[in-house]
């Protein structure tokens, strides 16, 4: 008996998670919005829309985790991909939020799209992004942190 009510607890899960990603895509939810759904809220704090240059796509937010900072982990820093035409860090928060969650100061990074903007202002807003984590995510001695660059498709 007990097998079977740890199974069917199992099936229960899964139905429901299964009934609940077909929800969102019917209600035409992209796949990052269905993931962004079941990403719990909590667990970290967040410094939104901080300014590395002077256009208004050159922000980034900081994800914290909830407890004290370890200074002894790597921050993360994380860009999204998108053929460098599209995309936004806001769909990213189930990045920053599982990151920091783990314990990483997790940073998701907004850049410049063509056609605004061409190559190389994708990199350079890359660079310009990680400079600005070296120069705020310091340690308490004033030392700098290290740093894991993150990120999938064209932000790789």
């Amino acid at each position: 008996m007990r097998r079977l009510v740890k199974g069917g607890a199992r099936v229960g899960i899964k139905l429901g998670v299964k009934l609940t990603f077909g929800a969102l895509a019917l209600a035409g939810c992209s796949a990052l919005d269905m993931v962004d759904a079941v990403t719990p809220r909590g667990g970290y704090s967040l410094e939104a829309n901080q300014a590395y240059g002077s256009d208004a796509r050159q922000k980034l937010d900081v994800y914290r985790p909830a407890g004290p900072d370890d200074y002894t982990r790597p921050v993360v820093l994380f860009f999204y991909g998108g053929n460098w035409k599209e995309g936004s860090k806001a769909g990213y928060r189930f990045v920053g939020q599982s990151l920091a969650t783990a314990g990483y100061v997790t940073i998701v990074a907004d850049y410049r799209l063509y056609p605004a903007v061409g190559f190389p202002a994708f990199v350079e807003d890359s660079a310009a992004a990680t400079a600005w984590t070296v120069s705020h995510m310091l340690k308490p001695d004033g030392s700098p942190r290290r740093i894991v660059l993150m990120g999938h498709s064209a932000g790789a």
